[in-house]
């Protein structure tokens, strides 16, 4: 095989040239010379966020009995990568979002994330929507990391187009990025193009305002126009936009064969025999072209937990004839079952050789050991973030106490000085309203965050605060989404939450929290009427104004809550509806994020806190 010399990306002189060819649609699918019986490899995974590590107690089902083993990690994708390099036409892939949400990210900006995919010598990495979000500099900086190792992988977006003298284009438009790469094999040239998510990039990540972002249909068809112009009849698009719009994209698009794909973390193949669900579909899903031709499209979950292998067979036309594979989930073979005292503890001989026997039966979760060179890689940074967690990264000017409930008997903040009486105040938990206040911070389309006081582990104490510390803060795997609520869906939330632990016996843990949004609460009365003048704060002015039923709001909160998670069951209808998009910002990282760029954060001023006015289950107004 041999790398072709690639394009410059369509400019708005080519984007004017392919829409004349467009104009007059070339003639169907001609026999190159050579193509009987091409058939090629693509090995792939997307967005892994920064999770190097292996997940240390995934749990699986085996036999029907909850299994805790390691699993993936980016050492064994190595491995996986590796093991296929005896293919023919290989392909290796990423289809975008190495970026954002662990410690490796917020730590090293990239560094390790490009060392570790360095390992695996990807041809392409399709550019995500979160490979924008410290910018077009923090981009770059990433992309400088990964050219600088021997790899050379080759970064597309076909409809992004930094404006000149830009970080991403300093002397160039095609000096980061570019539209496609023309790559040989068995004679035979492939045209493989990069398309990013347009509206989430633009509305949710920081692009500067000179990156234009363009229409991932119309311009993958003008792509893909100019290669056939060129004689190129094998098409792969490597998209970044969600396996939902991948396929309507499919159905829109002349000439496509191949779409690899991420954005949405979406898991296809079937793993219910591993107690796994929420599958979205075959592995590869087959769908059909504007033409009526095969398009075969695959996408390898998330968090470098799987990965995935596909074969593509064509017509002597070049044309799909055939596509199939798999997703293999990687993992140890550290198992722990339950024992009497139903805690995980690690199998004896005879269980160990039976999970191996019914594993092996049903062949997509595998046993990997992770490559040596990757883990040599990975144990390098993992060496020093150790020390790295213990560096400050913030202040807290004064205690931030953690409450649940304003007025419950228990004080969270036992022992954390100026804590004393927090529990018995109106205003309830500082660190829940500073945390909201992050996410609102992060979310650049949100009008409210918000947050359940359970979500929030430990009181902030006064003084430093450490990465460490605030991950002991917010220790879960969360992530932000963005839902759109209107007035009267907002007030069925807060009525959800609080009705949670006041009518359903449910765990107080609910009981929200907002940054953005205020109210008077009087948990004496009962359901619908103990919300009253609710307000909502303006990001433009910052004024307080009445919350009207009828208008629209963007509102972010953890999926947690988004999926119904402590009752908020109109949050999760919302979300089933399609009402919602996942940022995959993490929770825990967005607060890191907002306590650096903070400095110092204290109690919001009492105007900004939720609770208004509070009057207690007994019908005592609280202090």
């Amino acid at each position: 095989m041999r790398r072709f010399a690639l394009s410059r990306p369509l400019s708005a002189g080519l984007l004017t040239l392919a829409l004349l060819v467009a104009g007059c649609h070339p003639s169907p699918r001609q026999k190159p010379s050579g193509s009987s019986g091409l058939e090629i490899n693509i090995a792939h995974i997307n967005d892994h966020h920064s999770h190097l590590e292996a997940h240390a107690d995934f749990e699986i089902a085996v036999g029907g009995l909850p299994t805790r083993v390691a699993a993936g990690g980016f050492p064994r994708l190595t491995t996986l990568f590796k093991a296929q390099a005896g293919l023919p036409n290989l392909l290796k892939i990423h289809a975008g979002d190495a970026m954002t949400g662990t410690l490796y990210h917020t730590l090293y900006n990239g560094e390790a994330d490009a060392a570790l995919m360095n390992t695996v010598c990807f041809d392409v990495f399709a550019l995500g929507n979160h490979e924008f979000d410290e910018g077009d500099a923090g981009l770059r900086r990433f992309l400088d990391y990964l050219r600088s190792g021997p790899c050379q992988t080759t970064v597309l977006a076909a409809n992004v187009e930094p404006a000149i003298g830009s970080p991403l284009a300093p002397v160039a438009i095609d000096d980061y990025r570019r539209s496609y790469l023309l790559k040989e094999v068995d004679g035979i040239v492939l045209g493989i193009i990069g398309i990013d998510v347009r509206g989430k990039t633009m509305n949710s990540s920081r692009p500067l305002a000179t990156t234009l972002f363009h229409d991932e249909v119309d311009t993958a068809q003008k792509t893909i126009d100019e290669l056939r112009a060129r004689g190129i009849r094998h098409i792969i698009l490597v998209t970044h936009q969600g396996y939902e719009a991948d396929k309507a994209m499919a159905a829109r698009l002349s000439d496509v064969d191949v779409i690899i794909g991420g954005d949405s973390h979406t898991l296809l193949g079937s793993f219910s025999a591993l107690g796994i669900s929420g599958s979205s579909g075959p592995y590869p899903t087959v769908v059909k072209n504007r033409d009526g031709e095969r398009v075969c499209i695959g996408q390898a979950w998330e968090y470098a937990k799987a990965f995935a292998l596909m074969q593509v067979r064509f017509d002597d036309r070049g044309a799909v004839a055939s596509c199939s594979g798999e997703v293999i989930l990687p993992i140890g073979d550290d198992f722990r079952q339950k024992n009497g005292a139903e805690a995980f503890v690690a199998v004896d001989t005879a269980t160990r050789a039976r999970i191996l026997e019914q594993l092996a039966q049903h062949g997509t979760a595998r046993i990997v050991s992770p490559d040596p060179i990757a883990q040599a890689e990975l144990a390098h940074y993992a060496g020093r973030l150790d020390d790295m967690k213990r560096q400050r990264i913030g202040t807290a000017g004064e205690s931030l106490c953690l409450v649940r409930v304003p007025g419950e008997s228990t004080n969270r903040s036992s022992g954390v000085a100026g804590c004393e009486s927090a529990n018995t105040r109106a205003r309830g938990s500082d660190i829940a309203q500073a945390v909201a206040e992050a996410y609102r911070h992060a979310s650049r389309l949100a009008d409210i965050a918000l947050v359940n006081g359970g979500g929030m582990r430990t009181a902030l104490p006064k003084g430093d605060i450490s990465f460490s510390t605030a991950y002991t803060v917010l220790p879960f795997a969360n992530v932000l989404i963005e839902l759109r609520l209107s007035g009267r869906q907002i007030l069925e939330v807060l009525e959800d939450a609080v009705a949670n632990h006041l009518d359903r016996n449910g765990s107080n843990g609910s009981h929200p929290y907002a940054a953005g949004l205020r109210w008077d609460l009087d948990m004496s009365r009962p359901r619908g009427s103990r919300l009253a003048n609710v307000e909502i704060k303006s990001r433009a002015d910052g004024a307080w104004q009445a919350l009207e039923p009828a208008a629209s709001y963007t509102v972010v909160t953890s999926d947690f809550l988004a999926m119904g998670g402590d009752g908020y069951s109109t949050l999760a209808q919302i979300h089933l509806a399609g009402g919602s998009v996942n940022t995959y910002l993490n929770y825990t990282q967005t607060f890191v994020d907002y306590l650096l760029a903070q400095g110092r954060v204290s109690r919001p001023a009492a105007a900004d806190y939720s609770h208004k006015t509070v009057i207690s289950r007994a019908g005592r107004q609280l202090p």
